[in-house]
């Protein structure tokens, strides 16, 4: 068997790392993990073949040369090798978490700290147990801060990914009703997101604790050193807490902040709603904290230009559309509406997509959401997928299709000029492909 300490020798100097067999980096160490359907080590030789270096496997049969490295399990071997590699760094280890903002949060986060610090963060959404090891694994010599994201949809995720990491701060971006069908409550997502600040209290780490929000300051009260920011209604020194105000939410996101020399910086950025000022608010807080100049704070943050499909703002045939579509769920929904309803527009169309994964609570959310979006007095609401077919749609009005092309369509019949739209759904939905073409 190859052991984690030899292995590691070996990624010195292949310090690359692949899953997957049609990509392969020239060097790479190929591990062959296994899912529900399919078995890495079947695609080792393969891999050889192909490029690799090495392949990491876990069944003896497919060892046909002494550069496929035997370990008792692959992907415990990849989850130790990053934590083998991450403690050759002693700097800051963020972790964020929470139900709805965290890719956008890592996303300005990471913006702010790398205008002023070498930093390695999460790529799109690489947050599970495999998307983890794999950006530790990536993490080059010289980085001075990391910013790591973790995802859950079960309890122990969050901890699990924390034995990985080892976080040495840490924040949640909010509690709300996500993965209810692996939580059951919403005191079942406090308890799995809440496994970071357990990690953090018995290990004395730092908590980043936004305030504003409902359950943070409760839930991080047992992390011994906490960092609260919240919103002010007018900025005054507070050296407790960092403040920060909110200027407008719409069509943009503009907040203020008190510099440490203490002129107030006005953030015009390019994101929209209130929940987007949640974000932008942790954003500059971790900047104040870790000293960045306020003037690169402001930089950093105007020059964010959102993508992958969230929170993107697109102008096409006269119309404003809130491209929102990589996720949902009842507590992001919600917010998105009534930034939908914000925005000046003669005509506002909603074309929300299923929420996945609410567990028997399903039907009732669809139904009390579709409730809450017909009292915005929204001037056409368009459902899409099985779970809003179950609804009450037709009495509040509604249109209801059965999937993206047939929402696509209805869209391609509508004069859009001067309509505000939001397009928002889960990622199973893909309900960006109404907007293709």
């Amino acid at each position: 068997m190859t052991t984690i300490s030899a292995l590691y020798s070996i990624f010195k100097q292949n310090p690359w790392v692949s899953t997957d067999t049609r990509q392969l980096p020239p060097r790479c160490i190929f591990f062959a993990l296994k899912g529900d359907h399919f078995d890495g080590n079947k695609f080792a030789a393969q891999a050889l073949e192909s490029g690799a270096a090495y392949a990491v496997i876990d069944n003896p049969e497919y060892r046909s040369n002494e550069r496929c490295l035997l370990v008792p399990d692959v992907l415990t071997a990849l989850q130790q090798l990053a934590n083998h590699h991450r403690h050759q760094f002693e700097i800051p280890f963020i972790g964020i978490g929470g139900s709805n903002g965290k890719t956008t949060t890592k996303e300005l986060v990471s913006s702010v700290l790398s205008a002023h610090y070498p930093c390695h963060f999460t790529k799109g959404n690489l947050n599970n147990h495999i998307g983890v090891p794999l950006t530790l694994l990536s993490m080059p010599r010289g980085t001075e801060v990391a910013i790591i994201e973790m995802g859950t949809n079960q309890p122990g995720d969050i901890e699990a990914l924390c034995r990985i990491v080892q976080p040495t701060h840490g924040l949640l971006t909010n509690i709300g009703k996500e993965h209810l069908e692996g939580f059951g409550s919403i005191a079942g997502v406090k308890k799995a997101e809440g496994e970071l600040f357990d990690y953090l209290a018995k290990n004395h780490g730092c908590a980043f604790v936004n305030l504003s929000e409902k359950y943070l300051p409760t839930m991080s009260k047992k992390v011994p050193m906490r960092v609260g920011y919240h919103h002010v209604e007018t900025l005054q020194p507070n050296p407790g807490v960092i403040e920060v105000q909110m200027l407008a939410d719409m069509p943009f996101v503009q907040a203020a902040f008190l510099s440490d020399d203490g002129p107030r910086v006005e953030v015009a950025t390019k994101l929209f709603g209130n929940h987007n000022f949640q974000n932008v608010m942790t954003a500059i807080a971790l900047g104040v904290y870790f000293k960045v100049p306020a003037e690169k704070i402001k930089e950093a943050l105007e020059n964010y230009t959102p993508s992958n499909n969230r929170s993107q703002l697109i102008q096409r045939d006269g119309a404003t559309i809130l491209l929102d579509a990589y996720n949902a769920n009842p507590s992001s929904m919600q917010p998105a509406l009534q930034s939908l309803c914000a925005m000046p527009a003669a005509r506002h169309i909603a074309i929300l997509g299923d929420m996945l994964e609410l567990g028997e609570d399903s039907q009732k959310e669809h139904e009390d959401l579709l409730r809450f979006a017909a009292r915005l007095k929204i001037d056409q609401i368009v459902l899409v997928g099985k779970e809003f077919g179950k609804t009450s749609f037709p009495k509040f009005g509604a249109l209801h299709f059965a999937d993206n092309q047939a929402a696509k369509q209805w869209l391609e019949t509508q004069d859009l000029q001067g309509t505000a739209i939001l397009i928002k759904g889960s990622r199973g939905i893909r309900l960006e492909r109404v907007l293709e073409g």
